[in-house]
């Protein structure tokens, strides 16, 4: 590994670590990072020259702790006003006497205080997955850009915007307590779902599958559930995740083309990534007798996994599962995948009469989703002539290239099955 790769290694491992102490003692998010990205560009300057330290991590922490001493004592001096940001400077210079010592003291508090701030309620949700990608993930504003295929400028842009926000609406560096935990949980599990679907179906671009976007998020739910075992929700979102991942080398064929969940060879599935994921649902389940929209998500996703062959899906026990959903995280999403469910367990007959009680939901308008759902009952049902339409529409709302093909091709199928 050369040394510029074993910088950005390094710097992914620690990144979160350090901008969470940083925020935890200048109680600024922006201002940490910024401080911890300065350590970074030293470390580019100076480890291939002078070699990687013994223990990179207390390097990094005592160069962004000797910034931010410098750049406190900058900005008191030019500005006392920034007093007000009770900043004790010889608290800080006492803060961590032995670097490495304190590596580890109260991190796993710190970083619970950065997930939570990343991710906070007041940020829009495109936001809050654009901070905690560059926060929790140490991506860079282009990576960022190129995840959820924006101009670097509208990544930057959303990273600042965040910051000025959290900034002005004078959120603390805190984990909230109980019930503010509890309430602000469903947030910070959304961004990290948010940003793992964006990879698993890309909205736009030519790729069917982000395979580095959904590591990140599997990276950032694995971090939340190690700080938070005791969180059944946490843990569901993560096996959720790993169901999810372990199909990824069945999702697409040798030209990257899409390959329907029922089309796949589930010998190219990473079971022992289906172990995992079987392993962690049920250290949830232990933890509840009441399951929330994630855990209860990944119950349906286990049903996937456990079926040796497409044939042998328990897809009464998975409507049952979306029936749980609907009433505990009522959606038009989750009635369009129940209308799946429920089509393949009852008779497409009963699952097109939940998809047409949805075609005049305004929240679906602009979604490929519905009329997908829609056509593929339809073909069932044998009505082609209807279905070829159905998928013609749902291939002019994708904005995914390969997605895009695939309908259009289904819709030549059924168009050529009615001749």
């Amino acid at each position: 590994m050369t040394p510029n790769a074993t910088i950005e290694a390094v710097w992914r491992i620690e990144q979160p670590k350090l901008t969470a102490r940083l925020a935890r003692t200048l109680r600024d998010v922006g201002l940490a990072e910024e401080i911890a990205q300065d350590a970074f560009l030293l470390a580019l300057e100076r480890w291939p020259r002078d070699g990687i330290p013994r223990n990179p991590a207390a390097w990094l922490t005592q160069v962004a702790r000797n910034r931010a001493l410098d750049r406190l004592r900058r900005t008191t001096m030019i500005d006392g006003k920034h007093r007000e940001l009770a900043i004790d400077l010889t608290e800080l210079e006492r803060e961590m006497p032995d670097i490495e010592a304190a590596l580890d003291e109260d991190i796993d508090d710190d970083l619970l205080r950065l997930i939570f701030t990343a991710c906070h309620p007041v940020l829009p949700a495109e936001q809050r997955a654009a901070l905690a990608l560059r926060l929790l993930g140490g991506l860079s504003t282009p990576e960022i850009a190129r995840a959820f295929l924006v101009p670097e400028v509208t990544a930057a842009q959303r990273i600042v915007r965040a910051k000025r926000s959290l900034r002005d609406a004078a959120i603390p560096f805190e984990t909230p307590r109980a019930q503010e935990r509890r309430e602000r949980l469903s947030a910070v599990l959304e961004v990290v779902y948010l940003i793992f679907n964006e990879g698993y179906v890309a909205t736009a671009g030519p790729d069917w599958l982000r395979a580095d976007l959904c590591g990140e998020a599997l990276r950032l739910g694995r971090s939340m559930a190690a700080l938070m075992p005791d969180q059944p929700e946490v843990q569901g979102l993560v096996s959720l995740m790993e169901f999810n991942a372990s199909r990824f080398a069945g999702r697409t064929g040798g030209a990257g083309d899409p390959i329907l969940l029922l089309d796949q060879d589930r010998g190219r599935w990473d079971w022992s990534l289906i172990r995992c994921a079987l392993d962690g649902l049920n250290r949830a389940m232990l933890l509840t007798s009441a399951p929330g929209p994630y855990l209860l998500q990944a119950m349906i996703a286990a049903c996937h996994a456990r079926a040796v062959t497409a044939a042998d899906t328990d897809w009464i026990a998975i409507s049952a599962y979306y029936q749980a959903l609907a009433l505990t995280a009522p959606s038009p999403i989750v009635e369009i995948n129940r209308a799946v469910a429920v089509g393949m367990a009852f008779g497409p007959a009963q699952g097109l009469a939940i998809v047409e009680a949805l075609r005049d939901e305004p929240r679906l308008q602009d979604s490929h989703l519905l009329p997908t759902v829609r056509g593929d009952l339809l073909q069932k049902l044998g009505h082609q002539t209807e279905a070829s339409a159905a998928f013609r529409h749902a291939a002019k709302l994708t904005g995914n290239d390969r997605e895009r093909a695939l309908l259009l091709a289904r819709a030549t199928g059924a168009a050529d099955r009615d001749l």
